[in-house]
């Protein structure tokens, strides 16, 4: 672990951008000030916790448990994700978990209580994915989406004050719900090592949007989600820790840029609990050395956050970073830096001569919300499928998502996404581009692995050039 550094900017240069960033991240309406929005938030958050109860002893009356014990189960409730984090923006989801006594199981959480949120008219678009890695409960209340994890206990009752960053409480619990409780643990751990909290959360709410302007934020779909770039912002909070979050951003682009990702990057060393869950170890395990960017969650037991990260993802994400650090560098050394174009959108559509659309549809909003959620869980994969052919140098997956046009769609409610390709002469001479081998790969995968399908889902694939974009994303060509 690196020891810490001292390295700001000179005082006037770092007054002047803090000012210039404090004015675009109001105009970006990034941070929930709307006292109406943070009412709205809790009500919604207040209306599950409260279903949440009444489920619970619901639950535990029907159980062979003493009275005593029936009415003071207890349980948790708890956010995580950037909600838990204080960096939550108007339009993010919510992630939260229940935690309950052992006598309430994982079979009771996807009968009962899913049937319980299904009920309830206020609750939209209830999918249940019990077969995920992290299994999941996803809906809609009161227009806020909401990831709900669960988590069961060996306990008798859960105390409201219980303490979950104790390792011992993840003894004789299955891995679901080890791996459910590190969504929580992780967002409390990141914000106990950070030196300074306001200045971690400043810092990471412009990595995030910056991350997002440059379509590299989506861990489902390969690139670093949320946890991930909060534990690469609380490194570099915990190496520079008085520096202000001016100087804190440059410094991000300054080490990521250069880091040799054959490290983890870590906020505190390695550790093992003798509990017999599998901990990331590249040098003892085969799988974790095949990791291309390691950025390890710091609590027991220590996981890769981004292991949908591939070396084409890899590739993006650290061009990103130069680009981003010679517009600081420059801007700074010339005194014309500004924020605005440091968080100028990524020109996907102006960069690629050929693509890909990847197109979903379905007779309802509420089935579209189910296939598009599980089609996403796989859209991953079809870039490592396409830069298997020889004609592919690159193959560039957006992980924006896109509406189709209501004339193309024919009335039915559609998601798209695009993927850019840079191709390459195939034994010398000029590409001929056949990906059907390829894309029928990514349908048979999708077959596979999907449990249920209604009539009316759909996904299309088809072969684009940039002129064909006019039809599809106007708007992103003007810009």
């Amino acid at each position: 672990m690196a020891s810490t550094i001292i390295d700001d900017l000179p005082t006037h240069i770092e007054m002047q951008l803090t000012k210039s960033l404090n004015e675009v991240l109001a105009k970006e309406n990034l941070i929930t000030i709307d006292e109406d929005l943070s009412l709205h938030r809790v009500k919604v958050l207040t209306m599950l916790n409260n279903l949440f109860k009444e489920w619970t002893r619901e639950v535990s009356m029907v159980r062979d448990l003493p009275n005593i014990i029936k009415y003071n189960v207890g349980g948790l409730f708890c956010t995580f994700g950037s909600y838990r984090l204080g960096v939550h923006h108007k339009d993010d989801d919510i992630d939260v978990i229940i935690i309950v006594p052992r006598h309430i199981t994982r079979v009771d959480y996807f009968s009962t209580f899913y049937n319980k949120l299904k009920k309830n008219p206020a609750i939209r678009y209830v999918r249940a994915i019990e077969t995920a890695f992290v299994p999941v409960i996803k809906m809609v209340i009161l227009g806020i989406e909401i990831d709900m994890l669960f988590a069961s206990l060996d306990l008798k009752e859960v105390d409201k004050n219980i303490n979950l960053e104790r390792d011992d409480l993840l003894r004789n619990l299955n891995a679901k719900c080890v791996r459910s409780l590190n969504g929580c643990r992780v967002a409390n751990s990141i914000l106990r090592l950070v030196p300074n909290r306001k200045t971690f959360q400043k810092t990471l709410i412009v990595i995030k949007l910056w991350a997002k302007r440059k379509r590299v934020y989506s861990s489902i779909l390969g690139y670093l989600g949320g946890i991930s770039w909060a534990i690469l912002v609380a490194r570099i909070c915990q190496l520079y820790p008085n520096s202000t979050p001016v100087t804190l951003v440059r410094n991000f682009f300054v080490i990521f840029s250069k880091w040799d990702w054959r490290q983890p990057v870590l906020l505190q060393p390695l550790y093992r609990v003798d509990l017999g869950y599998p901990v990331w170890d590249s040098k003892t395990n085969k799988s974790d050395s095949t990791h291309v960017m390691p950025i390890i969650t710091p609590v027991y037991p220590q996981q890769n956050s981004t292991y949908n990260v591939s070396k084409s993802t890899l590739n993006i994400v650290r061009k990103e970073f130069k680009t981003s650090l010679n517009i600081i560098t420059r801007g700074i050394i010339a005194g014309e830096f500004n924020w605005t174009t440091f968080f100028q959108p990524s020109k996907f559509f102006t960069k690629y001569k050929y693509f890909l659309s990847i197109i979903v549809l379905a007779k309802c909003d509420e089935d579209l919300f189910e296939w598009r959620g599980f089609v996403k869980s796989k859209l991953r994969f079809l870039p490592v499928f396409l830069e298997r052919d020889a004609c592919v140098r690159k193959s560039h997956l957006n992980p924006d998502q896109f509406v189709l046009p209501a004339e193309m769609s024919q009335g039915k409610p559609s998601s798209v996404w695009f993927i850019g390709l840079e191709t390459t002469k195939c034994n010398g001479k000029n590409a001929n581009l056949d990906l059907s081998t390829h894309i029928r790969d990514f349908c048979l995968l999708l077959i596979r692995t999907r449990t249920k399908a209604r009539d009316g889902m759909e996904i299309q694939v088809n072969h684009l050039k940039q002129k064909d974009l006019k039809d599809y994303v106007p708007n992103e060509l003007n810009n």
